[in-house]
């Protein structure tokens, strides 16, 4: 079996908040090879845009050559973008932006899978990674409000879930999941913290370091599920 010093691993987000923190952490540990730290705003042979597919093949290109991931993460996420946040109530629907969380939360995500899912390992344990939410939960659903990123993480959920199956195909000791950080002080919570219980508003070094530890105790069976950053199986 492959072990990790011989494999790599990959973030996609690593200018954002959790990304950094998670590529920090784990270069720190030294457990792989080599740590890939894409982003959209990186150059050259780092750069990944979630909304361009060509830019998400070629460096899925660039990575095959070198050791094989075993460890793939998509710290990303759309909450809200200028003047442009989380709908309130139904007034507030508009498809643009209906599009764009689809196009950032769900859609970008899957066309990661589609090109790094193949050049990941084809036996012993790997895991493929992406931030979702608890909001994205249906059952769990009180409060309505947050459209576009409720339904964009729900479809994220179920993307996970599909993935799982056919890559269990491919090879039977992958995992694939989502996992809920929390809420962490990034500046895509910055402007919805004021509700935040006390101790619940993690940084981002806290949150990298449990959503490794929920990820180092993965197994197989738990492939295709949402686990929240205590390693606690959110329901769909």
């Amino acid at each position: 079996m492959e072990q990790q010093d011989k494999q790599s691993a990959v973030v996609i987000g690593a200018s954002g908040g959790i990304g950094a923190a998670i590529v920090a952490a784990l270069r720190e540990e030294g457990a792989f090879a080599t740590v890939h730290a894409l982003a959209r705003t990186a150059p050259d042979e780092n750069h990944l845009d979630l909304e361009d597919e060509s830019s998400i093949a070629a460096a899925a290109a660039r990575i095959a050559r070198g050791p094989a991931p075993g460890l793939v993460i998509v710290a990303t996420g759309l909450l809200h973008d200028g003047e442009r946040g989380p709908e309130k109530s139904l007034r507030d629907l508009d498809p643009a932006w209906l599009a764009r969380n689809f196009a950032v939360n769900a859609i970008g995500p899957a066309l990661v899978a589609k090109h790094f899912l193949p050049i990941m390992p084809r036996s012993g344990r790997s895991v493929f990674a992406v931030l979702s939410a608890r909001v994205g939960s249906i059952s769990d659903n009180k409060l309505g409000g947050w459209y576009g990123y409720r339904a964009s993480k729900a479809a994220l959920n179920m993307l996970i879930r599909t993935l799982a199956i056919e890559e269990k195909r491919r090879n039977d000791r992958a995992i694939v999941v989502a996992l809920h950080p929390g809420t962490v002080d990034t500046d895509l919570s910055r402007p919805f913290q004021g509700n935040v219980r006390p101790g619940t508003l993690f940084t981002p070094d806290r949150a990298a370091l449990q959503l490794l530890d929920t990820i180092d105790a993965l197994r197989p069976p738990d492939s295709g599920k949402l686990f929240d950053y205590e390693g606690i199986e959110v329901a769909p």
